[in-house]
């Protein structure tokens, strides 16, 4: 359910969140999750608020950190919608001498089934669950349009008389509130998760449109340092981000215009790991 500063990409594969769409979009839909088959709910990455991320890790399941930047020379237009929900979901910042902005992603984590499928497949959770369950399978990202193949949803939800989608616009009450809910959220924590980020040393990110740098706190320090509120300017614990490509070529671009890059590492050794998309 992750995608990159729009939502994540198809190689972070969920609810909500897949970049790249396979299929074709309609404007009329209609969805039941009629089957029960828990199929949306394995070997994913879900994108969480700072309040679901807390209930998670309480759980004792995984919380992951997905970063990603993008350079920030100017600012948009005010009608550049796009550019503009992008600055609203993300932090400034520098690398070296390169204005960036940040986008900093609490993910739940889970290879498999999800830890809170019961053995009936059913969710154990449901009345907790977090808002992108709830939006399943509507998009979170305004810019993203609902592809039916691109869900593993099997095709008879597809046929339920249970209206969606009407002109391309979710009309479901419940899944448009959650939408909007997610979206506050994703804005109203954009400027605290630079605070996060200083507080857990963390100071890497991929290009957007091309991954994500991935970081793993220890449970117990990523539970204290989401206790805490925003304080000062981040960037103050940490004044320059490194940019990570798996591109030397992207690599030495960066540094020609001032930026402090790196290679993504070649395997996943070391503290932080990087996701590429395909």
């Amino acid at each position: 359910m992750i995608g990159g500063a729009d939502s994540v990409h198809s190689a972070v594969q969920g609810r909500g969140w897949a970049r790249h769409r396979t299929g074709p979009t309609l404007a009329n839909l209609d969805f039941s999750c009629c089957a029960a088959c828990g199929k949306c709910c394995h070997d994913l990455r879900l994108p969480l608020t700072r309040a679901e991320a807390i209930a998670w890790l309480r759980r004792g399941d995984t919380v992951e950190i997905l970063c990603e930047a993008l350079p920030w020379l100017e600012e948009p237009e005010a009608a550049d919608r796009r550019a503009q929900y992008r600055r609203g979901r993300s932090f400034g910042a520098l690398s070296g001498e390169l204005p960036i902005r940040v986008v900093a992603i609490l993910t739940a984590v889970h290879a498999g089934a999800c830890p809170n499928l019961d053995e009936r497949l059913r969710c154990s959770i449901y009345q907790e669950r977090p808002h992108v369950c709830r939006i399943y399978p509507a998009e979170i990202s305004p810019f993203i349009a609902l592809a039916p193949a691109s869900k593993l949803c099997p095709p008879e939800a597809w046929t339920a008389a249970a209206p969606l989608l009407r002109d391309d616009a979710v009309v479901d009450d419940e899944v448009r509130a959650h939408v909007a809910q997610s979206r506050e959220a994703d804005a109203r924590e954009a400027r605290w998760k630079r605070t996060l980020c200083a507080n857990l040393g963390i100071g890497s990110a991929v290009l957007v449109n091309e991954g994500f740098a991935v970081h793993a706190p220890p449970l117990d320090r990523l539970l204290e340092a989401l206790g805490q509120d925003e304080v000062g300017d981040g960037r103050l614990t940490c004044p320059s981000w490194t940019l990570v490509s798996n591109q030397a070529r992207r690599v030495d671009a960066l540094a020609a215009v001032g930026a402090q890059a790196c290679l993504a590492p070649a395997d996943d050794a070391g503290p932080v790991r990087y996701i590429g998309l395909p």
